[in-house]
């Protein structure tokens, strides 16, 4: 297999990448030239916000095209438009943002859109998103596009902050203000996880939107953070908080406690939705002791400080805020 990977240096791309390069497929990366894609890709500069930023892609043919990108739609316009022709599936990974507010629990693929359009440029992440979904559809159809809705991603390489920010707190050990309950069930994918299932779906020629996380309940705010202490081997001492309380002191939930969510509307839309389309489609998630675990290693290799995206905040609190709500 010939894959054309648009990115491919970083987090989601670069599982994807490597999980590629794995199997023994073709891989090349059309990048900026700001992070370099994994030894044995063939590299490919160029970018495609710019005029003529797309030429590296005049020449090639490949069995299958990747795309994560989540700016403008119009790039992913201009990409599926010069590529339809000379690739013969398109893969794009997409996000479980794209369903129309407020999306409701056990909400499947075929729920309520947001409004979108692939001409669109400086549209909220949401739209975004959308129109990249149908930039893709009019340049190659609907039989020869996947794509993959994704929710929360972690694992290696996470250029987010979400589970780093965990791990690192825990580490520093001390008292730790642990949102509860602790057995509210989370919803996630390894990125791992989630790239081989993309390259199985790409070679198997399957087509149309997939919610792409586990199941709701794969694991739960409490393994989560448990399984970061025990891999850290830090003397943190996990204190459960109401999420009452949590919200009353003043602290945002996903923003500057990660991954966690108070149940309610954002909860539904992030940690229940219906992914049976995945599983039966052979979607397979690890236990979540391994990927933190794997992420841990990761962090440890990189001297604890993992890389950030410049477009995003990093999440987290101050040890100050912390502090302040544990009343210490």
């Amino acid at each position: 297999m010939r894959l054309l990977m648009l990115g491919g240096t970083q987090f989601a791309g670069r599982a994807v990448v490597e999980s590629a390069l794995a199997r023994g497929w073709e891989v090349t990366v059309f990048h900026r030239g700001r992070h370099e894609p994994p030894a044995g890709a063939v590299s490919l500069l160029g970018d495609r916000t710019a005029p003529e930023g797309l030429a590296a892609l005049t020449g090639g043919r490949w069995d299958v095209v990747v795309d994560t990108w989540a700016s403008d739609p119009v790039a992913v316009r201009d990409a599926a438009r010069l590529l339809a022709g000379r690739a013969g599936h398109y893969v794009y990974v997409s996000s479980r943002s794209v369903y129309a507010w407020p999306p409701a629990a056990g909400l499947a693929e075929d729920g309520p859109l947001v409004d979108a359009s692939p001409d669109a440029t400086g549209v909220p992440y949401a739209e975004a998103k959308r129109g990249g979904e149908l930039a893709a559809l009019d340049a190659f159809g609907e039989e020869r596009v996947l794509l993959g809705r994704a929710g929360l991603i972690i694992g290696p390489w996470e250029n987010v902050g979400r589970l780093p920010w965990w791990l690192n707190r825990i580490a520093r050990g001390g008292p730790v203000l642990a949102p509860g309950p602790r057995d509210l069930a989370l919803q996630y994918i390894d990125v791992r996880d989630m790239a081989e299932w993309l390259l199985d779906a790409a070679l198997a020629r399957l087509s149309g939107p997939y919610n792409l996380v586990s199941p709701s309940g794969h694991t739960t705010m409490g393994e989560l953070l448990d399984a970061c202490v025990r891999v850290t081997g830090s003397d943190a001492e996990l204190r459960w908080t109401d999420p009452e309380a949590v919200l009353g002191a003043g602290i945002e939930p996903w923003s500057q406690l990660p991954v966690w969510l108070p149940r309610g509307e954002l909860y539904d839309a992030v940690h229940a939705g219906d992914v049976s389309r995945a599983l039966a489609a052979g979607l397979r998630c690890r236990p979540v002791a391994e990927t933190v675990a794997d992420t841990w290693a990761w962090l440890r290799g990189l001297g604890g400080a993992a890389p950030q995206r410049p477009d995003r905040p990093w999440p987290g609190l101050t040890p100050e805020q912390e502090a302040k709500a544990l009343g210490l």
